[in-house]
């Protein structure tokens, strides 16, 4: 089980409010992410862990159409990135990227700080599995496998990411892609988060499309004098629903909701319909964009052809191309699939289950390891999203499936340290 220690550090943790501005809005408060790391670091070097890199991310990293909107629009607050830093944690010498093992855990959360509470079995509270039980877990983990082997660092060096920007839609441009992107990983890589204790060596992305309409309003008396957003909007979103689908052959369509107003004496001009479409496959999620913008053109030609001498609904027929646009909110994001690696079979060994391969992977930072040579990326971790109630009310986990974590940690570490000699020393991490 964890040790008293671990069990003060995570409460510690858990009181501390970590989400950011894209989870709790503007005007909410100040996250202690900096703090959290801080503290999180001073329990590392207990193992021997030093700070590596503990900063902001730059301005330049929020360029690039695979930036979420929601993320472009919150930078517009310059201290936005100031409140959004990523550390990195190193144990070892400055050894080879094959002969480094990287875990990477988030600690900011969504929104909400319900009560922080421990009753002997399970802890309560924002993180409790998402992810701030795993980060301490990990440590727990590291510990263990340091105490059965002490000489391991001799030959292995241990990176831990610590990031921010995973929550919010953030999708990990500011928190994980940078520290990827400046040689921060190993030969395998390990994301923590709620998996069931399964090993997932795959990761879909997801593509945020907004179809916009633009027109005019209108009273209830005269409907036919102004633009009709829900009419035009609605017919949009059946024959998405019924198109998209059957092209999201390694992903899901979700017809998010469609918001043009609340009032019955009116009728609205303007309208957004949200969609998200999740991808296995990059050339997948290529596809679905380009299908998803045709089809929303021949839905207004099909508008236009079918309404232009309805009473109500003619300007809206005749302007239906005019005012109607799509705009993405988040797209060209990439996706993993580690391929098959001999080694790997041997942590499978150990007495961890695979994903079943029938069973849809999810989105996480994991994400921006994609196509990285020499590497292998998984994710693994206690819980299940769903079940613990991550991102939801009543968040826990049990002490018992964090210790199971840690268990894992060890083994997976022991077993990557008496592999060295069969791994080529080429490449560096840094």
């Amino acid at each position: 089980m964890l040790t008293e220690q671990d069990r003060n550090l995570l409460l510690h943790l858990l009181e501390m409010p970590t989400a950011g501005p894209l989870e709790t809005g503007p005007d909410g408060p100040r996250p202690r992410l900096s703090e959290a790391q801080l503290c999180y670091a001073e329990a590392a070097a207990k193992l021997g862990f030093i700070v590596e890199k503990h900063e902001r991310p730059a301005p330049d990293t929020l360029l690039g159409e695979h930036v979420p909107l929601p993320v472009r629009l919150a930078a517009a607050d310059p201290g936005f990135l100031a409140d959004q830093p990523s550390m990195v944690l190193r144990l070892g010498p400055d050894l080879p990227q094959a002969d480094t093992i990287m875990f990477n855990v988030h600690l900011d959360t969504v929104a909400g700080m319900p009560p922080v509470s421990y009753d002997g079995t399970v802890f309560r509270g924002r993180g409790a599995i998402d992810a701030k039980g795993p980060a301490v877990a990990l440590l727990a983990g590291i510990g263990a496998a340091l105490a059965a082997d002490p000489s391991l660092v001799a030959n292995t060096r241990i990176l831990i990411q610590a990031v921010s920007g995973e929550e919010g839609g953030a999708m990990g441009v500011f928190g994980t892609r940078p520290l990827v992107e400046q040689g921060y990983y190993g030969r395998l890589n390990l994301f923590c988060e709620p998996t069931g204790m399964r090993f997932l060596s795959k990761c879909t992305a997801a593509m945020t499309a907004c179809v916009r309409v633009d027109g005019d309003d209108a009273i209830d008396d005269n409907p036919d004098g102004g633009h009709n957003a829900t009419v035009l909007l609605g017919y949009i979103s059946q024959r998405l629903a019924e198109v998209l689908p059957r092209y999201a052959v390694d992903g899901r369509v979700c017809v998010a909701g469609i918001h043009t107003g609340h009032l019955h004496n009116r009728v609205y001009g303007t309208g957004r319909l949200m969609l998200n479409l999740s991808y296995g496959r990059t050339e997948t999620g290529d596809r679905l964009a380009k299908v998803l913008e045709s089809e929303v053109g021949r839905a207004l030609s099909e508008f236009g052809a079918r309404y232009r001498d309805h009473h109500d609904l003619a300007r809206t027929a005749a302007d239906a191309s005019a005012i109607t646009t799509v705009e993405w909110h988040k797209r060209g994001l990439p996706t993993l699939e580690s391929k098959e690696d001999e080694w790997v079979t041997d942590l499978l060994d150990l007495g961890l289950t695979q994903w079943p391969a029938d069973e849809p992977a999810f989105t996480c930072d994991a994400l921006w390891m994609a196509d990285r040579p020499g590497t292998y990326t998984a994710v693994l971790g206690p819980g299940q999203l769903d079940r613990n109630h991550a991102h939801a009310e009543g968040e826990y986990a049990e002490e018992a499936e964090l210790a199971e974590f840690a268990d894992a940690v060890s083994a997976i570490l022991l077993c990557f340290a008496r592999q060295r000699a069969t791994r080529s020393l080429t490449g560096r991490a840094r």
